[in-house]
């Protein structure tokens, strides 16, 4: 049976004398004489056999060679592998330990992304849409014409309004010469009636040699009377007139109400027809007035009659007549002084037409407000996004038609709040782009933000009620970009994938 011998050396290897001694003719000899004995292989034997088999191995040989017996080594005590090992372990040492030092000066998240400053851009005034002058993702200069609105309905109105504000200024005009007239005649009569004082006291002195001329002014005050009385009868027939101009004012003020509140008529021609009817109640006021004068004049002219008629008698009695004349003359001074009044309801209505007219400016400024809403300019330069405006659409104020995103971006990192503790605004950040893997991109920690991502959130969460399960939160910060780090090769855009690498120590 063959020898084996362990060395140090992996392998050991022993010659035999002679072939009929070696390893596998003693084994088939132990099988044979087994056999022989039980007439069968007995179970140990064939697991004996198994075992020599598997802890040798008996390599080829001639027969003229000795045999020889090779035992492998396991592979855990070889020294190459207990060096390798070791090495491996050595260098897991050196890169744990680097780790752990990279990781207690940085904090890094990948709850991040690019922000920026998205501008909608939106209608003033309702219109379909005639022209729309830039594309999807096009760029665009502050104060490009962006699209354009139908425009002439707002012409149309602005028309209008120039039209309703030119009859303004004539209405104004008119009422301001009416002013200066009133203020002239009331001047003449307040010089009149002094003059007949005078003429009246100055009589009393020739009271007799007036008596028979006194005579014939009855027959003139008579008819003084008649034509006063014409007069109130005329001023009667303008109060109606303006009785039914002022009843039919206010009626299409009514049905102009009516119609603005279901927006079949403009707020203008609402506004024209409410001046209208104030117009024609001054006008019946005024007419009410004329036949007030009206009928003073009558009474004046009866009085004139009477008063005639008492100097006719008086001026046989010389004194009573010349002083019945001068009580007439302070009558008629008394009438005069009623000029300040018409003076003031003449300015009165000078000053409506006024600020009547100050309404129809505005509503000029207003349609031409408009009619300058019909074009949509971009508010800031920018690449558009999101368009969603066509030619030939019907818009409203205030519907979002496209948005114009701003070149200046930074970063809003939503790191969890026990990362907090040593992240300070000013800190140099290092920022990798999922969308440009081999870029690193230099930046730094701008601010903090005052509150949780979820303190701020449409639905914040209420812990008073239910059952509370404790969550780390996250607070977002804003990590702008150093200068010259932007490359227009590299387009970075809001909702870009990041991840910010921030220094703390």
């Amino acid at each position: 049976m063959a020898r084996v011998t362990e060395e140090p050396g992996v392998e050991e290897r022993e010659g035999i004398g002679s072939p009929p001694a070696d390893a596998a003719g003693a084994r088939e000899g132990r099988v044979a004489e087994a056999r022989g004995v039980a007439g069968e292989v007995a179970p140990e034997t064939e697991a004996a056999e198994r075992e020599d088999a598997s802890e040798y191995e008996l390599p080829e040989r001639d027969e003229e060679e000795p045999a020889v017996v090779v035992r492998r080594r396991p592979l855990y005590r070889r020294p190459a592998f207990l060096i390798v090992a070791a090495l491996v372990l050595l260098a897991a040492v050196i890169f744990g330990l680097r780790y752990w030092a990279y990781a207690r000066s940085h904090e890094t998240t990948d709850d991040a992304f690019i922000d920026g400053h998205v501008v909608q851009v939106s209608p003033k005034v309702s219109g379909y849409v005639a022209k729309v002058y830039v594309k999807e993702n096009q760029e665009v200069k502050e104060g490009d014409l962006v699209a354009e609105l139908d425009a002439r309905d707002y012409e149309a109105r602005l028309e209008q309004a120039k039209a309703a504000l030119a009859a303004g200024e004539a209405r104004a005009r008119e009422a301001q010469t009416n002013v200066s007239l009133t203020r002239a005649t009331s001047r003449a009569n307040v010089q009149q009636a002094s003059g007949v004082v005078g003429q009246a006291r100055s009589g009393v002195e020739s009271a007799r040699a007036a008596a028979a001329a006194e005579r014939s002014k009855i027959s003139q005050a008579g008819a003084g009377v008649a034509t006063a009385q014409a007069g109130v009868a005329t001023a009667q027939a303008q109060v109606a007139a303006a009785e039914a101009e002022a009843n039919r004012a206010n009626a299409d003020v009514e049905r102009y109400q009516e119609l603005f509140a279901k927006d079949e008529v403009s707020r203008q021609r609402l506004d024209q027809a409410i001046a209208e009817a104030r117009t024609a109640a001054a006008n019946l006021d005024a007419a009410r007035r004329r036949v007030a004068a009206a009928e003073a004049q009558v009474a004046e002219a009866r009085a004139a009659e009477a008063a005639q008629a008492e100097q006719a008698r008086r001026a046989q009695t010389q004194v009573g007549g010349a002083m019945a004349g001068v009580g007439e003359a302070l009558g008629r001074a008394a009438m005069a002084g009623t000029g300040p009044q018409q003076v003031a309801v003449s300015q009165a209505q000078a000053e409506t037409a006024g600020a009547s007219i100050e309404q129809l400016r505005a509503a000029v400024e207003q349609a031409e407000l408009e009619l300058s809403y019909t074009k949509l300019y971009a508010p800031e330069s920018g690449r558009v996004t999101r368009k969603a405006v066509e030619e030939g659409a019907l818009v409203q104020p205030g519907q979002p038609l496209l948005a114009v995103v701003r070149g200046d971006v930074w970063v809003t990192a939503n790191f969890k709040e026990t990362q907090l503790n040593d992240i300070r605004p000013g800190q140099p950040v290092e920022v990798t782009v999922d969308a440009y893997p081999g870029r690193t991109f230099k930046a730094h920690v701008d601010s903090i933000q005052m509150g949780t991502g979820a303190r701020f959130s449409m639905i914040p969460a209420e812990n008073a009620t239910g059952n509370y399960v404790k969550v780390v939160q996250r607070v977002p910060v804003r990590i702008e970009f150093e200068p010259n780090q932007l490359d227009p090769n590299q387009q970075l855009a809001p909702g870009m994938s990041v991840t910010p690498e921030v220094q703390v120590r």
